[in-house]
């Protein structure tokens, strides 16, 4: 099993940025990317990013390019979300997430980012 500890969220002003953290731990052997996904009020979960253990190539959606980068750490078994020029249409539960090889995907219990206009 995999954990997932996130952090990093909070209340900021359009314009702004944040920057969130996601530490795996537990049985990440049988890993090879981590990314985050988010949902807001009423919507559902949608993707966001995602970065592979073993190339470091990176996938980001269309709604964010250009505003938020992922990276990660490898030693530390962590991936970061920067995230910039935010907008309030960016407001929502942010999950990090753990794909494995099985096909198994674990997730974090979710960080929320607001953005006030």
């Amino acid at each position: 099993q995999v954990q997932l500890v996130e952090s990093g969220g909070g209340l900021v002003q359009a314009g702004g940025s944040l920057r969130l953290s996601c530490t795996a731990s537990g049985r990440t052997a049988s890993g090879y990317a981590m990314g985050w996904s988010r949902q807001a009020p009423g919507k559902e979960r949608e993707f966001v990013a995602r970065i592979w253990w073993s190339n470091e190539n990176t996938a980001v959606a269309d709604s964010v390019k250009g505003r938020f980068t992922i990276s990660r750490d490898v030693g530390k078994n962590t991936v970061y979300l920067q995230m910039s020029r935010l907008e309030p249409e960016d407001t929502a539960v942010y999950y990090c997430n753990f794909l494995a090889y099985g096909p198994e995907t674990s997730w974090g219990q979710g960080t929320q980012v607001t953005v006030s206009s």
